[in-house]
């Protein structure tokens, strides 16, 4: 298991909104990357006996199972992709770990710390296979180019980091699907959207969060309406939509989940930082922002708008100083672009996913990364984070994070 010159075979788990996602990225990224080694799309693994075998038709699968467990014992798979929901992360995971299984999981990297702790010691101890962690936000070039500026020490000294993700979907109207219970999805928004800006402050910056020092957790809508089908899921505004009941009918459960976390943080180099992810923002779609205040300068990035950076130069000449909008699509200067299109011919989100398709497949091919990849090792450090957040909100005090190493 590792380098090779053969194609790298791969299985999907997972057939929803991110089965949709990766497996597009497995499609596209031969395609549009020179890759060291070619990607074989062997099998995909979905519950429904049905909707599997349609899925890998669409999408360009060999094989279609509804056993995970036979596709992890398939001795011609290289990599397992898990893009499941958060409580069967730490299972199958470890299960192909395992079986000499390179392994690249959704985020967040579990959905509680006992079950990513598990997943890290596992990967620890597989030291021929490699790990992956799907927090795509990193492979958007301009996020990419924030962490090269950071890196090059233009900004100085840190002192602010604020990031927020901000979403509207999860009114009153929003059915209970699994993302609103706690034993299958962990957390709410907390797990969901503030693991994406704590990875990303981490990663652009460079250093750790060390402390939380206090934190908001807030359930706004106690119980919602069950959706007629079991497995509905959410994955898109057509989605949401379908999954509704018919108003006045219907019964509904309790939502054991945040809505909303905000909370205060320390990083070990000295900057202080904030973050708040929400999904009942009203008037933001997929609002994922961050911005990051240095002695020298300060960057400044906001998703739906994701292939703008926001530059501020503070030994510019004061009259003219300000912020510079980056259009991060130059071939020759910006992470990725050169895979892709012209100037300003924009990337969207599926992109991010082909860009960490691409370097998945360099790292199995015992090549390097085009930025740092987040391995179980890495995407654990945020789900300390994530834990020491909730646990600051729960008992009203400051958590320092090395509590839960």
């Amino acid at each position: 298991m590792g380098e090779g010159s053969g194609a790298v075979r791969v299985g999907l788990i997972g057939t929803k909104f991110m089965g949709r996602a990766h497996s597009n990225a497995w499609l596209k990224v031969g395609r549009f990357f020179d890759l060291p080694r070619a990607v074989e799309m062997h099998a995909v693994c979905g519950r429904d006996k049905i909707e599997t075998p349609a899925f890998a038709q669409k999408w360009g699968w060999r094989h279609a199972l509804t056993d995970w467990r036979a596709m992890i014992a398939d001795g011609e798979i290289d990599l397992i992709d898990v893009g499941t929901p958060n409580d069967v992360h730490a299972e199958q995971s470890i299960a192909a770990l395992e079986a000499g299984k390179h392994v690249a999981c959704e985020k967040p990297l579990a959905g509680t710390l006992a079950d990513a702790r598990a997943m890290r010691d596992a990967a620890r101890k597989s030291r021929k296979c490699r790990t992956f962690v799907w927090f795509n936000y990193r492979r958007c070039p301009a996020v990419a180019l924030a962490q090269r500026i950071v890196a090059s020490g233009r900004l100085g000294r840190i002192y602010h980091v604020r990031a927020a993700y901000l979403q509207e979907w999860g009114g009153p109207d929003t059915p209970l699907v699994w993302r609103f219970k706690g034993d299958v999805a962990g957390s709410g928004a907390h797990g969901d959207l503030n693991a994406h800006i704590i990875d990303m402050a981490r990663f652009i910056t460079g250093d750790e969060i060390t402390e939380v020092v206090g934190a908001i957790e807030e359930t706004f809508i106690t119980h919602r309406m069950i959706p007629e089908g079991a497995g509905a899921a959410i994955k898109g505004s057509a989605d949401r939509g379908a999954a509704k009941p018919q108003a006045g009918k219907g019964r509904k459960g309790r939502s054991t989940v945040d809505d909303a976390v905000l909370f205060l943080a320390r990083f070990k180099g000295g900057a202080v930082a904030s973050f708040e992810a929400t999904r009942l923002a009203t008037g933001n779609k997929n609002r994922n922002t961050i911005e990051i205040n240095g002695e020298r300068g300060a960057i400044r990035f906001d998703f739906e708008r994701m292939n703008e950076l926001m530059y501020y130069d503070a030994t510019g000449e004061a009259a003219t100083r300000g912020w510079t909008t980056i259009m991060c699509t130059d071939a020759a200067n910006h992470p990725y672009a050169a895979a892709w299109w012209p100037d300003a011919h924009v990337l969207g989100y599926e992109h991010g996913f082909v860009n960490m398709a691409a370097d998945i497949i360099r790292m199995i091919a015992g090549g390097q990364p085009e930025v740092p990849m987040p391995d179980f090792e890495d995407a654990f450090r945020t789900q300390c984070v994530l834990e020491a957040a909730i646990v600051s909100a729960r008992q009203r005090r400051p958590v320092e994070v090395r509590e839960f190493k």
